[in-house]
């Protein structure tokens, strides 16, 4: 039996000094003590937080990341450019490429704050569009990465068939991802069966990428592959994909899913950046969580979500690093607040009649997360995995902080740096602010990077 010891820590019910947790080898909490008067024993941490989900990563991009930064021919460039320029890149990306990219990016992750990588899976088969030997050969390279870092993983699979709305065939850039509804069925059962060699606490789900690249009418069949757990989608994500499905589809994106499909607790729409009044409104009433990604939808011009309004509807967020341009728990949660004041002229746009802004955001996403991860995270409470955060209140961002005044300054005054501990599942894979395998992992990353770069 592991012990934490935190002088201070925020419960379900809110903040309590001298916290002694005890965990099961399972990675699982069994006993939630605050006020503990007796010998602190095992390890003691200053303040212990809930370490939230990273709810939607494309992980081979961080190779990527500073590489998009010049004008094209076009003279406009936009998301679309930024994909052409992707797809390109993606071309030359083999497993072992993969494997290295992905364990970075998880630790990367885990050093941030977040103990569980959801990973939106399209990069299935070789670049002319082959599927390896094993079909679930790519997949397999992430549990690899996942087996190396430790860190909690939810897989999503994800569906891809179209180059757009009018089921126009794909490029070379997108054979990579391609599956008819029969050969996405057979890697499914791949993976999943592949996935009980990861810890206990690692999830399967399903993505249907989005409404322009699946037909509507398989769907219904990616929601039963997901046998109940997540199921994820990009949604009104860019104007031009809005109306390209209005045209094809004769509504809204959020409109025909509010219309025409079934979606409820267990479903994560990413990014909906465009959606109007009624879909808000609609879409928060399905229980559904929103996914969003503040960093990378600024970096590809998405536009900016509408935060408030959701919030007022009653709606829950999760947080992604999508692009892993760059991963920084911290700063996702600041450029979504500050994207509002922007937009609106005001300050503390997220904050509630009950919460500061930093908490009422802290609290939705690791309330989202969780069900966006299909994983029992998000508390220090017993039965819930030990998915927790340790912070460093020697800073002077956080000295003489309390209560809630912590999760604002670590968002708004603060960065990762203030991040000492985390344990996934119990794991304890950050300490003092550094991964356990950072040198190694970090020397195969940047092997890999240098490989490429040759080749582009």
């Amino acid at each position: 039996m592991q012990t934490i010891f935190a002088d201070t820590a925020l419960l379900p019910n809110g903040w309590c000094q001298n916290l002694l947790i005890e965990l099961a080898d399972s990675g699982k909490i069994t006993k939630v003590t605050p006020n503990f008067c007796g010998s602190k024993g095992g390890i003691q941490v200053p303040c212990l937080i809930p370490a939230p989900v990273n709810a939607h990563s494309h992980a081979f991009q961080r190779a990527m990341a500073g590489l998009t930064e010049h004008r094209s021919k076009n003279l406009q460039d936009s998301f679309w450019t930024w994909r052409e320029l992707m797809y390109r890149f993606l071309d030359q990306l083999t497993p072992d490429h993969i494997e290295a990219i992905t364990a970075l990016v998880q630790m990367e992750m885990l050093e941030s704050g977040y103990a569980t990588n959801v990973e939106f899976h399209y990069l299935h088969h070789a670049p002319d569009g082959t599927a390896y030997d094993k079909r679930s050969e790519m997949a397999n390279r992430i549990m690899a990465a996942t087996e190396t870092t430790g860190i909690g993983l939810t897989i999503l699979p994800v569906h891809y068939q179209y180059g757009g709305c009018d089921k126009r065939p794909l490029v070379r850039g997108q054979c990579r991802f391609y599956n008819d509804i029969n050969s996405f069925a057979a890697l499914c059962k791949s993976i999943q069966l592949d996935l009980c060699n990861l810890p206990g606490d690692s999830v399967f789900g399903v993505a249907p990428h989005s409404l322009r690249a699946v037909s509507t009418d398989s769907l219904s069949v990616s929601h039963e592959l997901a046998e109940g757990g997540p199921f994820h989608m990009h949604v009104a994500e860019q104007h031009a994909e809005v109306k390209e499905v209005v045209e094809y589809l004769g509504v809204r994106p959020v409109e025909w899913i509010l219309e025409n499909f079934d979606a409820g607790p267990n479903c994560c729409f990413i990014h909906c950046t465009q959606m109007l009044p009624h879909e808000i409104a609609g879409l928060a009433k399905t229980g559904a969580v929103v996914g969003l990604c503040p960093i990378t939808e600024a970096s590809l011009g998405d536009g900016i979500f509408n935060g408030v309004s959701w919030f007022e509807a009653g709606g829950v967020i999760a947080i992604g690093s999508d692009s892993n341009i760059r991963i920084s728990l911290s700063e996702e949660l600041r450029s979504l607040e500050y994207s509002q004041r922007l937009r609106d002229h005001s300050r503390a746009a997220l904050a509630s009649s009950t919460k500061s802004t930093g908490r009422h955001i802290f609290d939705s996403m690791i309330f989202g997360g969780a069900m966006a991860a299909g994983r029992k995270t998000g508390k220090i409470a017993p039965g819930y995995w030990a998915d927790l955060m340790g912070l460093d209140m020697t800073s002077v961002v956080l000295a003489g902080r309390t209560g809630d005044q912590v999760i604002d300054s670590f968002i708004f005054a603060g960065d990762d740096r203030l991040v000492l501990d985390v344990w996934s599942a119990g794991r304890h894979l950050v300490t003092e602010g550094r991964h356990h395998a950072r040198d190694k992992i970090t020397e195969n990353f940047c092997t890999a990077l240098m490989s490429l770069h040759q080749k582009l």
